[in-house]
């Protein structure tokens, strides 16, 4: 039963602490490597394809099979899915750790995007079908807030395994926690399906590969050449299997992406304004650790350290803005947000040098940290509001999907930007290239502050009547 008192159920509870600690080892695991590149590029021996590669194998796999997961979540079951994935991604962190080499790094870091593209969606799968609307923006606040736990302690983690142990023991770190929300998951998560009886092997095929062709492109853009013809080439075949998909699921029986989605102002626009939420993050998180260990001398400790005020941002601005979003809206947030991580960006672009001291950007990153951080919350709630409740697993899968994609696309823009501007040389090519990476990770900001603005304002607290539909193994949420 949900708590119609608005009071959190025991069952709730339960799903929102697992979710949250399987969110919690994800973020943990994205920041603690995000710390520790400067470490594995002097032990391996990387070059910056190599890094960036480090990042995006992860996100490569975890983008392209993301809506596959969530429909394998609707049609063999959710708890199912969401616990095969955690074993996935805990074997893959043991194989990250006894990495001889950059490229079996590479392809373990491909392996755990695997099982988060299991994980994840199911995660908020699992927390919107449990909680009804009005308790639905304080537990998406909640699960980032705990997700802030990791967000806030990655960096210093990072920072003390890699400099007192050695970089490899950042994935023996997700073993315990892998395990614990494994086993917590098969005995606490009732079992649930999505509305569809059939799976889409059509469908899924065409958008896995159609989104493997993009990403690939995208990463590839760096090393091959953006004019060269392996990257027009998996570009365009990358398109046109992604329009197939388009015109595929508009008469398949029983689609995995129902197109209705898009007919929705607030999916339409809140997708994509978080596309660029991650964009612009994942462009600050792949060289602001960098900088402060290769301008401002610090070993990875120190650089951890600098990085808590921008990371704990999470922790405060999360719970608050998914509460608030309950009563103002999703798009004051989301836009407003965006809006500070553009001027956060753009002012460290501005004064970043060699001689520049933290205390002089330290504000910027507090500002930047807590724009992305209210936006987050709210442009989920957004997503899933705008479907009913029998949905939430597809609408999930595209919301995660374009996240991921984000996350690619601003990594290797800004590193072509970097590459463009600066190098590893000196802090002084550095440091000219960091700055025009912040300056391009602000522009994305913008972009997704442009977008935002087209999202519906505040709605109405009850839901349309056609939202009230029970999903399959789930009680129907109260309204």
């Amino acid at each position: 039963m949900r708590g119609d008192s608005g009071r959190m159920t025991s069952e709730q509870a339960w799903v929102l602490g697992i979710a949250s600690l399987a969110s919690f080892m994800m973020a943990l695991d994205s920041l603690v490597v995000t710390t520790a590149l400067g470490t594995i590029r002097q032990d391996l021996t990387a070059s910056l394809e190599s890094l960036e590669w480090t990042v995006n194998a992860y996100n490569l796999t975890f983008a392209v099979l993301l809506p596959t997961g969530a429909a394998l979540g609707d049609r063999f079951g959710r708890r199912r899915m969401f616990v095969a994935g955690m074993a996935v991604f805990t074997v893959a962190s043991a194989a990250c750790a006894l990495s001889p080499n950059i490229t079996a790094l590479v392809a373990a870091r491909a392996l755990q995007g695997a099982g988060a593209a299991l994980v994840l969606p199911l995660s908020l799968t699992l927390i919107s079908a449990m909680f009804p609307p009005r308790q639905r923006g304080r537990a998406m606040g909640l699960y980032l807030g705990i997700t802030g736990l990791a967000t806030f302690s990655g960096p210093f983690v990072g920072g003390v395994v890699s400099e007192g142990l050695a970089w490899q023991w950042i994935f023996w770190l997700n073993l315990p926690v892998g395990v614990v929300a494994a086993l917590l998951a098969a005995r606490r998560i009732g079992e649930s399906l999505g509305p569809n009886g059939r799976l889409d092997l059509v469908g899924a095929a065409l958008v896995t590969l159609g989104a493997f062709g993009v990403v690939w492109a995208l990463v590839r853009g760096n090393a091959a050449g953006w004019g060269s013809a392996e990257v027009l080439g998996a570009l365009l075949l990358g398109v046109v299997l992604v329009i197939v998909f388009v015109l595929w699921e508009r008469r398949a029986k029983t689609p995995m992406l129902p197109m209705r989605f898009f007919r929705s102002r607030a999916f339409a626009t809140a997708n994509p304004a978080n596309f660029c939420v991650f964009a612009s993050l994942y462009g600050t998180m792949f060289f602001l650790a960098q900088y402060f260990q290769t301008v401002h001398g610090e070993g990875p400790l120190g650089a951890g350290l600098r990085l808590m005020p921008w990371t704990g941002t999470l922790m405060v601005c999360a719970p608050l803005a998914g509460r608030l979003a309950d009563k103002a809206g999703e798009r004051a947030f989301v836009a407003g947000g965006l809006l500070l991580q553009t001027l956060g960006m753009g002012w460290i672009a501005v004064v970043a040098d060699t001689g520049t001291g933290y205390l002089e950007i330290l504000p910027a990153l507090v500002v930047g940290g807590a724009g992305l951080t209210m936006a987050m919350p709210a442009a989920q709630k957004a997503v899933v509001g705008a479907v009913r409740p029998e949905e939430i697993g597809q609408a999930s899968g595209v919301f995660m999907t374009l996240r991921m994609f984000g996350g690619v696309f601003g990594t290797s823009v800004t590193v072509a930007v970097f590459a463009g501007a600066g190098g590893y040389a000196s802090a002084e090519e550095f440091s000219d290239g960091f700055s025009a990476g912040m300056g391009t990770v602000a522009a994305l900001a913008f972009i997704g502050m442009l977008v935002a603005l087209g999202m519906p304002g505040r709605r109405p607290a009850t839901a349309p009547p056609q939202a009230v539909s029970a999903v399959p193994g789930v009680d129907a949420p109260s309204r």
